[in-house]
């Protein structure tokens, strides 16, 4: 039998375009697809009409088990190794964020259709309390991983041929605070950029936060919880327009999410935390808010820029209990 994305045995988590019929799309790393069947096989299927090669990539799991990495597809098929009731998530993993994911023709997406089994079955509501993180790269989880050249030349003319190997979202100190903290995960990330910059024809984060990409207005339902971790990208910027920007953001975050609770995570690599933190304290004054800000200078190297996978668990260690005592 074969259904679609918005069948009862789906579930989307994460910022999700549901406005096509034929699919639904998300550009952000971390977001994933549920889907739940009975038997011993599925088949999830994707459009790939204008993924750019190489092909963004993808974790698989079957019932919380191990993750295998695959590229996406028109289908990729899972093998489950009993009969009975289980459920396939697919996350996405990573892929190359110099490809278009803001404007239409959308390059590097997940544009999920649905999936084919002989029993697809109600999944049912996820009723944990929801994160979303509101970042760059570093949250999106872009070089947590070395280089895979080897020895031999780039497979790939595009300079980041090889990010569909280095990224990876799960291994964030945002799915990994997530997860110690049993949230599910909401990402808005993307590479390069800032309150005060673009990156990567992604708008300033005041302007695109409001957006799942161009055109689609987030749908999903508002968060319990939303952390904001901008400035790695900001230093070239005074903290007067660093911190002015930053409050825009805080504006639309607010007016967009009236009940959610609000966390300032100041940029690792230490870039205006003090500004930063001052400013805080006065937003809320002025405006009668409770915004937390957590100032995470020094709690690991600022080189590299971006933090490998034991960087990121150092972060997320640091981060859960506060962040528990917040909740």
């Amino acid at each position: 039998m074969r259904v679609s994305y918005d069948h009862e045995s789906v579930r989307l988590t994460g910022r999700w375009d549901t406005t096509n019929k034929a699919f639904a799309e998300t550009t952000t790393t971390g977001a994933y697809v549920e889907f739940a069947f009975e038997g011993r096989m599925a088949m999830a299927m994707f459009d790939v009409s204008g993924n750019n090669t190489p092909y963004l990539h993808l974790w698989v799991e079957v019932d919380g088990g191990a993750r295998v990495e695959v590229p996406i597809d028109s289908y990729l098929r899972v093998v489950a190794p009993t009969d009975g009731k289980h459920v396939c998530r697919i996350i996405y993993k990573g892929g190359a964020e110099v490809y278009r994911r803001w404007y239409r023709p959308l390059q590097s997406k997940v544009s999920f259709r649905g999936f084919e089994a002989e029993r697809p079955i109600a999944i049912g509501k996820d009723e944990r309390k929801t994160i979303e993180f509101v970042g760059d790269s570093i949250t999106e989880g872009v070089l947590i991983d070395v280089d895979y050249y080897g020895d031999g030349e780039p497979c790939c003319p595009v300079d980041q041929h090889n990010r569909v190997f280095q990224d990876d979202a799960c291994a964030t100190y945002a799915w990994l605070t997530a997860e110690a903290l049993d949230l599910r995960p909401i990402f808005m990330g993307y590479g390069a950029v800032g309150v005060t910059k673009p990156g990567h024809k992604v708008p300033p984060a005041p302007e695109s936060y409001p957006y799942n990409f161009d055109g689609s207005p987030i749908s999903r339902p508002e968060p319990d919880v939303i952390l904001i971790n901008h400035g790695a990208n900001d230093r070239p910027k005074s903290a007067e327009e660093y911190v002015r920007r930053y409050g825009e953001l805080l504006d639309v975050i607010r007016k967009l999410n009236p009940n959610a609770k609000l966390v300032s995570l100041s940029a690792f690599c230490g870039g205006h935390h003090e500004a930063l933190g001052k400013f805080i304290a006065e937003y809320n004054e002025k405006n009668g808010t409770d915004v937390f800000f957590i100032d995470s200078t020094g709690w690991i190297s600022p080189e590299p820029l971006h933090p490998l996978r034991d960087g990121h668990i150092e972060v997320a260690k640091r981060l859960a209990p506060i962040l528990r005592e917040i909740i």
